[in-house]
């Protein structure tokens, strides 16, 4: 009967059955194909983070605790190795998420009052150039990271394969972010703008009307600079730190000791200052 019934449709409809078997087969490939691809970043990170804790983080520590999607993987394995071997640290946090995974992970939670001086802080970078120059403040936490990061014997970064770049610009294409007052964004705009070239834009919220607010009350512009010149990052930096409004931006120079990328692979590349 179901012979009977297939030799019944015309064959339009049945080329057209196959036409869909076909598209569906090909969606369901490239969706495979993209959760590899997803995966396999994932695990990336969880890699480099891994590496990075194992290495820098001992008994007895002051340990800053970055902001970002690698640094869930690092505060995931401080707490394996806090139960697994009893380490006693403090965690200082570089943000509110940061602090809410001390808390959640049961890690001590420490601030710089009281812990002024840290062994080492670990955290992410949106990229790392050759030099050792990072951008960092895709999450709008940088003013608190740098300052952790300014604390810190050692700043660990740990990123994954994408974030790591021959010169600033080369892979992250969303500038580098800087920390404003909020009554001076369009003033510094126009004078980063006038002074370097690009173009800066006003960092938008996507659940709120209106503009990001970082945990300090600031807003964030975003840097598009022209990728084609070559920069004295360290001067650009000074120079930008000098206009009024500026609370501070996303280029961390002279900042990190060692820089783990993981690979597609599994592997881990290491880059030292």
């Amino acid at each position: 009967m179901f012979r009977q019934l297939l030799h019944s449709l015309s064959p339009s409809l049945v080329q057209s059955g196959r036409r869909s078997s076909l598209a569906c087969s090909t969606n369901l490939a490239l969706f495979s194909t993209q959760t590899t691809a997803k995966m396999s970043l994932e695990e990336a990170k969880k890699c480099a983070a891994y590496k990075a804790v194992d290495e820098y983080v001992k008994d007895n520590t002051v340990v800053g605790v970055g902001s970002g999607s690698t640094v869930v993987y690092a505060v995931h394995r401080i707490a394996e190795r806090v139960k697994a071997e009893g380490l006693k640290l403090v965690c200082i946090p570089t943000s509110f998420q940061a602090r809410q995974l001390i808390i959640e992970h049961g890690l001590v939670l420490g601030d710089l009052e009281c812990n002024p001086r840290l062994d080492c802080a670990i955290d992410g970078a949106d990229e790392v150039d050759a030099k050792m120059v990072l951008i960092k403040g895709g999450g709008g936490c940088l003013l608190q990271e740098k300052i952790v990061a300014s604390c810190a014997d050692r700043l660990v970064v740990i990123a994954d394969y994408t974030k790591d770049s021959a010169k600033l610009g080369q892979q992250y294409r969303k500038g580098i972010p800087i920390e404003v007052a909020p009554m001076a964004y369009v003033p510094i705009k126009g004078k980063v703008e006038s002074r370097f070239g690009g173009t800066l834009k006003l960092r938008m919220a996507v659940a709120k009307a209106g503009p990001v607010v970082t945990d300090n009350g600031n807003f964030i512009l975003d840097w598009s600079f022209p990728a084609d010149k070559e920069h004295d990052w360290d001067a650009v930096n000074r120079e930008i730190m000098m206009i009024p409004g500026v609370v501070d931006t996303g280029l961390f120079v002279g900042m990190a000791t060692k820089a783990y990328f993981g690979q597609q692979d599994g592997s881990v590349t290491e880059r030292s200052a």
